[in-house]
C-alpha cells in the first residue's frame, strides 16, 4: 500500500511528463490539463494496488483518455468557412474528383470509406455493421484510403 506522502512525490515528478503528453493529442492546454488532473485522480483511488513507480501507468491512462477525447470531437465548420463553389471551382473540382475516385473502389472498401468518412461511424459499428472485426475494418480502411491516394495522384497527372 502506497502512503499520501509517497503518492504526492510520485505525481510531483511525473506531471510534467503527463502534461507533455496531453498537449501533444490535444493542442489545447486547458483540455490536456483536465485529462491529467482526471488521470491523477483515477490513480489515486487505486493506491491500495499502486506501486512506484506508476509512471508507465499514468501514461497509458492519459493517451487513452486523450484518444477517447480527440475521437469524441465532432468536426465542426461554420456557414461562413464553407467555400462558395461558384467562386472556387478548384475545390469543387477537387471535390468531384475524390467522390468519382471513391465511387470507383470495389463495394467493401468503397462502403467502408463512406461510413466512417461520410457518416462519421465509429470503427466498432462498422465491424458490427458488415459482420467483421474493428481490426479487420481498419486495415480495410488503411487500404482504401491509400488506393484514394493513389487514384487522386493519377487524376491530379491527368490535368
Amino acid at each position: 500500500m502506497m502512503t499520501q506522502e509517497e503518492f504526492k512525490q510520485e505525481v510531483v515528478r511525473i506531471r510534467p511528463h503527463l502534461m507533455i503528453t496531453a498537449k501533444r493529442y490535444l493542442e489545447d492546454a486547458d483540455e490536456a490539463e483536465d485529462i491529467v488532473q482526471d488521470v491523477l485522480l483515477q490513480l489515486w483511488q487505486m493506491t491500495d494496488t499502486l506501486h512506484i513507480p506508476f509512471d508507465s501507468l499514468a501514461h497509458v491512462l492519459t493517451r487513452n483518455q486523450c484518444i477517447d477525447k480527440v475521437r469524441r470531437k465532432k468536426p465542426f465548420v461554420q456557414v461562413e468557412q464553407i467555400p462558395d463553389i461558384s467562386e472556387d471551382m478548384s475545390h469543387h473540382e477537387l471535390l468531384e474528383d475524390t467522390m468519382r475516385v471513391i465511387e470507383s473502389l470495389p463495394d467493401l472498401p468503397q462502403t467502408i470509406i463512406r461510413l466512417r468518412h461520410m457518416e462519421g461511424m465509429e470503427m466498432k459499428e462498422i465491424a458490427d455493421l458488415i459482420g467483421s472485426t474493428e481490426v479487420a475494418v481498419r486495415k480495410a480502411l488503411s487500404r482504401a484510403r491509400k488506393m484514394v491516394r493513389a487514384r487522386m495522384v493519377e487524376v491530379m497527372c491527368e490535368k
